[in-house]
């Protein structure tokens, strides 16, 4: 990620002088990270430098793609969406697509929640009228599974944030499928998922 623009990095007060890691959650900012891997690759394997490069060109074109058709899908969401999920993972992703967004826990997977948040956070979604709160596939879901009991928003679908799915594992419609272990399935998974439970 050294190659990223600093001022496109969110640095979030929680996280003590740290950038927030989860940068692959926009499409526009992942792609700085391609001229590494294409140079990494070429330096190692010359004879195909041409091919990485091309490679790479054509992944960027795809994911400056897969970002323009998200924001088309967010587009018919609700005025000011809240995006409520187990950890806080989802900076990027919420400000790419103009999503208002809260973790119960913390950046790290590790924090839990105190119970100061977890009520903060009810008041909050009864507050804003939150249809939905999301789990996610790397953290422990009874949290939010509680979280759901006391402010009655439904159990939206999975996220998945410090991991992909199953490779070969198909999702959406005919025609239109995408495979969840990789990184344009799993973008397109999260997006089709948060806009199917907060539309």
């Amino acid at each position: 990620a050294d190659r990223i623009p600093k001022d496109l990095l969110l640095k979030p007060e929680e996280f003590k002088g740290h950038y927030d890691p989860h940068v692959w959650f926009d499409p526009t900012i992942w792609v700085h990270c391609l001229d590494v891997v294409v140079e990494g690759l070429s330096a190692a394997d010359a004879s195909h430098k041409e091919e990485y490069e091309k490679n790479g060109a054509k992944l960027r074109a795809e994911l400056l793609s897969l970002h323009e058709w998200a924001q088309g899908r967010m587009a018919g969401l609700p005025k000011d969406p809240v995006l409520v999920t187990s950890h806080d993972a989802f900076n990027y992703f919420g400000r790419a697509y103009k999503l208002k967004v809260i973790g119960l826990q913390g950046i790290s997977t590790e924090d839990e929640a105190s119970s100061k948040s977890f009520t903060t956070l009810v008041d909050l979604i009864k507050k804003h009228g939150v249809k939905a709160v999301f789990t996610e596939s790397s953290v422990n879901s009874r949290p939010i599974e509680q979280l759901c009991k006391d402010t009655g928003a439904a159990k939206g679908g999975e996220l998945f944030s410090d991991a992909m799915g199953q490779p070969g594992k198909m999702e959406g419609p005919e025609g239109d499928q995408y495979d969840v272990g990789t990184y344009q399935g799993m973008i397109k998974h999260n997006v089709n998922t948060v806009v199917e439970f907060l539309k």
